[in-house]
């Protein structure tokens, strides 16, 4: 495989990234956020309340965890990683006051409590 900068089109960098990356690009990630956000919504046209957010950042959070693993130095990413956990420990604790209920469903769903 030749290496990003040897590619001599955009077409060929993005899909040479794309094959490092392990995906197909922008439409796989649009895909798989619209799945996520089908599975937690609440109703049909939700897409912003507290479940869907926190389901769309456990997400990122796994997947920038698994990235942390192999660069230890990406200290940016990490800032990033701590500012989403905190912002879903916001969302966790503002849906607990709110309704107890669907905080222990959201839990459980996406089994963040041991």
């Amino acid at each position: 495989m030749q290496p990003v900068w040897y590619a001599s089109t955009v077409e060929e960098k993005d899909k040479t990234r794309a094959e490092l990356n392990g995906f197909g690009g922008e439409d796989d990630l649009r895909e798989a956020k619209s799945m996520l956000i089908e599975q937690y919504r609440a109703h049909v046209k939700d897409t912003g309340s507290p479940e869907v957010q926190i389901a769309l950042l456990s997400e990122r959070i796994n997947y920038l965890t698994t990235h942390l693993k192999s660069h230890l130095k990406d200290h940016a990413s990490r800032r990033g990683l701590i500012m989403m956990v905190n912002k879903r420990r916001r969302l966790l604790d503002y849906l607990n006051r709110r309704d107890p209920d669907r905080y222990r469903e959201i839990v459980e769903r996406l089994s963040l409590r041991k």
